[in-house]
């Protein structure tokens, strides 16, 4: 047979002849976070993983370019000649335009033509067929993969005679007079064409030629294709799209084999939406990503599978009662009074009670009641039983509402660093259900008790509630906080996000704060040496400039003394960090203590570290004059300070136990290095690491270590006692903390502005 001795010279003579194109391969790029990135070109919408733009605009492999054509801008594979139609992110296909092949009668050659991808795409099967169109036209195609040039399966068909002037030809039917189809093998990104001449297979005279001059062949998505008799007789199928028919192909993320292999490295999965779900590529290694059933979206992006709200379509998701919509799923039941399945149309009918079923309900009832008696320790413990599962449920609800599935996922990436999720029957024991006399602290970030868990002392605040859009803020500043390991700084030891707000369990610190420390020597109760006062300083600073450097910086936004503990021996500790810094970074109302925010921040409210660094110099100054930052005339110790250092009168500001006892050179550097911090505009300030750097240098003087700190101990003054009254500023507690009224913004500011 001719055609089987065609199939069989053509495996030895077909050969791809195109270059093997580089994989795309490597660790998967972050959901595209610029608006540098297109999601349409040319009328076609560009899902991610696909995109158009820099780098990260898509995953590897995915990227298209928008050229300019004679239609217009249109979107191409790469940087190759496929134009894109339209991408399905559910079937794992999109659609491309193929250029058809021809073969006229006036050539006397095989004609051999070569289409190949590179990953992530493969041919289709299901969606395509060989199609080959013609008059006694005979057409092979072979497919294989374009990185060894190889054919590995070879297939084809024979349009054989139209009949005197197209006679045999009939609309629609492709089955072989004048058209013909075959399918080809699955798996494979590269395919060839080849034609043979008419007169070899048929031994044909040139009378056909009169009917059907060309044959055309392509592989094209199998429901664009309807046979039409002028096809075979003109060049009307080439003509119809400019030479081109649309074709499927299939593409899948392919940096690992399958979903299992792929769901062992969670830096590089790409089903990165909660929602979502992995589905193992049908067309070769790789998975493509779906969402979970009753959630749409695009899975490839981070919260990108939504809830269907099946409520609201209700022709596509029918429900003949009552509707009701649940994450993933909805409840449909039937109208009160009437019993059923909702789901079916008439099959929720009225509930009718004979003369029977009444005698029947009474002798019941009366059972029941007498029964009553004795079931009702039963139902007591039931209704007990259900309540502790509603309570579980709202638990668990929480949990999830504040990030928790995405803490633990972290926490199993990352490591959990001592980090500990606390349940929430542990935090309620600890704190006697949240009994008052247990609190320490309240303030505008929360509220603070004091507890005990596992027989050491903690203390947990409650901070407040956490909207759903900061969520994922919230997850990231616990994995850094817990991580946060410095002397200076008070160690969170874990959380507990089972109740209604979060709450965060810190290390406790035993003592007083640097505020009341300074009440007591403006008192002139004890003397706080110059050096005691600059190793405080160096300390606090120290421990802001750690917080400053994390790889995700933290801005404390509400530096002052009441926020920095000492511990036994005066040790530095700075506290209420953590809820405070879940806020976003830009304030709707301004956050802080009059008389420590910096002016930068009132003008937009944008948090920065020298925004810190203008607190802390305020800190500074009353170290050094023991005054407070208002007088009792509403005048801002800033601006008292400028005017002192401008006229020279400096040493008249000063507290004068440490005039009396230091050299003024390392004073007037203090105080110099305070003026920094203080300036305005607050560019040009020095960074937390420079201030705590001198700060260290000045404690460490000599004419300041001759003059050792006496000891501090006072009756009932000593820092190493406790009660509410003196912990009512720690963690936070102070009650001028926290986001103050624009009403009490006017004064203030009058006095920043200095």
């Amino acid at each position: 047979m001719q055609l089987q001795k065609l199939a069989a010279i053509s495996l030895f003579l077909v050969s791809l002849g195109h270059a093997a194109l580089l994989a795309a391969v490597g660790a998967l790029a972050p959901p595209p976070g610029s608006s540098n990135c297109s999601t349409a070109c040319g009328g076609v919408d560009i899902p991610y993983p696909f995109g158009i733009g820099p780098a990260g605009c898509a995953l590897p492999g995915f990227e298209l370019t928008c050229r300019d054509t004679n239609n217009g801008k249109k979107p191409f594979l790469g940087h190759g000649h496929f134009e894109l139609a339209d991408v399905s992110l559910p079937d794992g296909q999109a659609r491309v335009w193929n250029n058809i092949s021809s073969y006229c009668n006036d050539t006397s050659q095989t004609i051999m033509d070569v289409v190949s991808f590179a990953d992530p795409y493969r041919l289709s099967q299901a969606g395509n067929t060989f199609t080959v169109v013609g008059c006694q036209a005979v057409a092979i195609v072979g497919v294989g993969d374009s990185a060894d040039n190889i054919v590995r399966f070879l297939s084809g068909c024979a349009a054989t005679n139209c009949g005197q002037r197209g006679g045999r030809l009939a609309d629609g039917a492709c089955s072989g007079a004048g058209c013909c189809q075959t399918t080809i093998t699955k798996g494979f990104n590269a395919y060839q064409v080849v034609f043979q001449n008419y007169s070899t297979v048929f031994n044909s005279s040139n009378d056909i030629y009169n009917v059907s001059r060309c044959s055309y062949a392509a592989l094209m998505e199998s429901s664009s294709f309807s046979f039409r008799k002028s096809y075979a007789t003109s060049s009307e199928f080439f003509d119809a799209d400019g030479g081109r028919v649309p074709m499927v192909v299939e593409w899948a993320v392919r940096n690992a084999s399958n979903c299992l292999e792929a769901q062992k490295n969670r830096d590089s999965y790409a089903c990165v939406s909660i929602n979502s779900a992995c589905v193992n590529s049908s067309s070769g290694p790789g998975y493509i990503c779906n969402c979970a059933k009753g959630f749409e979206g695009n899975p490839y992006l981070p919260n990108g599978c939504l809830d269907i709200d099946e409520c609201k379509e209700p022709k596509k998701y029918p429900c003949y009662g009552n509707c009701k919509n649940i994450p993933g799923h909805f409840d449909c039941t039937c109208p009160k009074g009437t019993r059923g399945n909702a789901f079916v149309e008439g099959a929720c009918q009225k509930i009718i009670l004979t003369s029977g079923v009444r005698i029947a309900i009474g002798v019941v009832a009366g059972a029941l009641v007498a029964l009553f008696g004795f079931l009702g320790w039963g139902v007591i413990r039931y209704k007990q039983r259900i309540k502790k599962q509603a309570l579980l449920r709202q638990a668990d609800e929480y949990f999830q509402q504040h990030g928790g599935q995405l803490l633990l996922e972290m926490m199993k990436v990352e490591g959990n660093a001592g980090f500990t999720l606390y349940e929430k029957e542990r935090i309620k024991t600890a704190t006697n259900n949240f009994n008052k006399a247990h609190i320490i602290g309240e303030g505008g970030q929360g509220t603070v008790y004091r507890a005990v868990i596992d027989g050491t002392t903690v203390a947990i605040k409650r901070c407040k509630e956490i909207n759903e859009s900061k969520k994922m803020d919230f997850v990231q500043e616990l994995v850094i906080l817990c991580r946060v390991n410095h002397t200076n700084i008070v160690r969170l030891w874990g959380c507990c996000l089972q109740f209604e707000a979060p709450m965060l369990v810190y290390e406790f610190v035993q003592n007083k704060t640097l505020q009341e420390l300074l009440d007591l020597q403006r008192s002139k109760r004890f003397h706080v040496t110059l050096g005691t006062r600059l190793r405080i300083a160096a300390e606090s600073a120290d421990a802001f400039a750690h917080l400053h450097s994390l790889p995700r910086p933290i801005f404390h936004g509400d530096v002052k003394p009441a926020n920095i503990l000492l511990t036994e021996g005066l040790l530095a500790k700075v506290s209420d960090f953590g809820c405070s810094t879940i806020d976003e970074k830009t304030q709707v109302v301004p956050k802080g203590t009059p008389g420590y925010i910096d002016p930068d921040y009132l003008l937009e409210y944008q948090l920065t570290a020298s925004n810190d660094v203008y607190s802390f110099g305020v800190i500074l100054l009353e170290l050094l004059t023991s005054r407070r930052p208002f007088s009792k005339e509403r005048k801002s110790l800033t601006s008292m300070f400028q005017e002192a250092m401008a006229n020279g009168t400096l040493v008249e500001l000063l507290d004068s136990d440490i005039v009396d006892e230091a050299s003024m050179r390392v004073i007037q550097q203090a105080a110099v290095l305070a003026n920094q911090c203080l300036v305005v505009p607050g560019t040009t300030r020095p960074t937390m690491m420079i201030v705590a750097t001198e700060l260290r240098r000045l404690a460490l003087a000599d004419e300041v270590q001759q003059y050792p700190q006496p000891p501090l101990v006072l009756e009932d003054l000593s820092f190493t006692g406790i009660g509410r009254t003196s912990m009512s500023t720690w963690y936070g507690g102070s009650k001028t903390s926290g986001v103050y009224g624009l009403s009490k913004k006017a004064v203030p500011s009058i006095e920043f502005a200095r």
